[in-house]
């Protein structure tokens, strides 16, 4: 569970007993305030560029290669072809994982206006789902109650009737398919201006996709374009669920009514995956590399995320508290060894001692 504690199961409960034993609530408040103070100086003392400018500039190199990515899928030559839907792949995923996931958190702008406008675009336009409820499940339930049993505990990504290789190498596949459909049953849970918005939003992001496919790159047939539609839009699927699942679950699982404070529970249930070329680019470094870090502080950018992580590692360290850290083969190995114990039963209960 981390450096300093170590755990013991005593049937469905887990206690976890920590060096750092007689934390306070007022001690673990102290020390999320002091952090607090030593990233603030960081971030006043950061650029715009460095803030938002840097994030800004690789969703607009994106949409800069969305013309040859068509393009070059006019080729009847195989290499061209493919180059095509890497570049569109790589862009979609750029735009739907990063983009959204930066607009749902308001970290593109400083101006909550021109955030509802990002939220909108990157969440409804590109990605085919609703605003509020990706803002409500995400934000509001994931990072509010991260790793706490039936809120964020990511339940969500558990499908316990499918088999480890199923899940893991198959159903991704599912997920542009799965996406608006989702979206579709949880426009019950909005009003209907917002509802109708979306429904408009989503058609016209599919729609537009579809009439490129077939009027830039050339598709001579309606099933060929919805084709490499799915194909384009599930090339990082793979990563995109592994990495939502690799992060919170198989760590310390909390009761509501027993939770430790924000800097307890998010440095024992989050978890740091290394840097990815690939990856940092397509999905950003707050998914990959700073878990940990946008967990802490979820309003920051993913280069300010990447910019305060030697702070929030070393002071994470010096204090003896968990700073999780493994690689995406070892997490691979994990779930499909253990994958029954992780996504099919229910997780056991986590108990600090010491805390009063």
């Amino acid at each position: 569970v981390g450096a300093g504690c170590q755990a013991q199961i005593w049937g469905d409960l887990v206690p976890v007993r920590c060096k750092h034993r007689g934390f306070s609530g007022q001690h673990e408040e102290a020390l999320m305030t002091e952090l607090s103070g030593l990233v603030q100086k960081v971030v006043k003392s950061s650029s715009w560029w460095e803030r938002h400018g840097v994030d800004i500039s690789i969703l607009g190199c994106s949409f800069l290669l969305l013309p040859a990515g068509f393009l070059c899928l006019r080729s009847t030559q195989a290499i061209p072809f493919l180059a095509g839907v890497l570049t569109l792949g790589v862009v979609h995923h750029t735009l739907t994982v990063k983009g959204s996931h930066l607009a749902s958190h308001n970290a593109l702008t400083e101006s909550k206006s021109w955030g509802k406008v990002w939220a909108i675009f990157f969440i409804e336009l590109c990605s085919a789902f609703t605003v509020e409820q990706a803002t409500y499940n995400h934000v509001k339930i994931h990072h509010g109650y991260t790793n706490i049993i039936g809120l964020g505990d990511s339940s969500t990504w558990k499908l316990p009737f499918l088999n480890r290789y199923v899940y893991m190498f198959i159903a991704p596949l599912s997920v542009p398919i799965l996406t608006p459909l989702v979206a579709l049953d949880l426009l019950r849970n909005v009003e209907w201006k917002a509802a109708l918005r979306t429904l408009c939003c989503m058609f016209l992001g599919l729609y537009c996709h579809y009439w490129l496919l077939l009027h830039v790159s050339g598709f001579q047939s309606p099933w060929s374009a919805l084709l490499c539609m799915l194909l384009t839009r599930s090339l990082l699927a793979h990563p995109y669920v592994h990495v939502n699942i690799f992060q919170h679950i198989g760590l310390p699982m909390f009761a509501a009514d027993r939770k430790p404070k924000r800097i307890q529970l998010m440095s024992l249930g989050v978890l740091n995956l290394p840097r990815n070329a690939l990856l940092d680019w397509s999905f950003g470094h707050s998914l990959i590399s700073c878990h940990v870090e946008h967990h802490l502080f979820p309003s920051l950018s993913d280069n300010m995320c990447l910019k305060i992580k030697p702070i929030v590692s070393q002071y994470l360290k010096q204090k003896k508290l968990p700073y999780n850290e493994d690689t995406y083969a070892s997490r691979l190995r994990l779930f499909l060894q253990r994958y029954e114990e992780l996504m099919v039963h229910a997780p056991p209960l986590t108990e600090l001692v010491g805390i009063q």
